[in-house]
């Protein structure tokens, strides 16, 4: 497991509409993504305006993601999908996870919007925790915001060539 955040991206000022889309189900450990993903694109992107979406579980994230990145009027910039799964005896966990991570990418290909996938799929309740604490040096959630400002950037740059 990685024990650290990539190297953060350069600071931008410019405003950018940034959208969270969290799960709600184990609040415990997705309001810890969502705190840290804000803290992160806080600094990086100040002048964002950021929205977040709050939704029942995770499986309800893939369609809300394509709702925004379809509405024609403010487009975001990055969308950004934060919520935790956690394995249990059965393949649930695991058919759920598969369909959030290809509906997230279809999104992103489809409509040429930066959609960061951070929908955890663990094994233990510690697992989660290890990866959501605002503690920790691997949150999540900040990695995501991390992401999505260099994704802005990078087609920030895209565009302008």
């Amino acid at each position: 497991m990685e024990t650290a955040l990539p190297d953060a991206p350069s600071i931008d000022v410019d405003p950018h509409p940034v959208v969270i889309v969290a799960s709600r189900y184990n609040p415990e450990f997705t309001d810890g993504l969502l705190v840290g993903a804000q803290r992160e694109l806080e600094a990086l992107l100040p002048n964002a305006e950021i929205d977040i979406f709050r939704v029942p579980g995770a499986f309800e994230i893939p369609v809300t993601v394509e709702a925004l990145c379809r509405r024609a009027e403010k487009k975001p910039a990055a969308v950004l999908a934060l919520g935790v799964i956690i394995r249990g005896k059965t393949a649930h966990a695991d058919l759920i996870a598969s369909s959030i991570t290809e509906s997230l990418a279809s999104s992103a290909r489809t409509h040429l919007i930066p959609v960061i996938h951070e929908v955890l799929l663990v094994d233990s309740p510690e697992h989660a925790a290890e990866r959501s604490s605002l503690d920790s040096p691997i949150n999540r959630g900040a990695e995501a915001g991390r992401a999505a400002a260099s994704m802005i950037g990078l087609f920030k740059t895209l565009h302008a060539s």
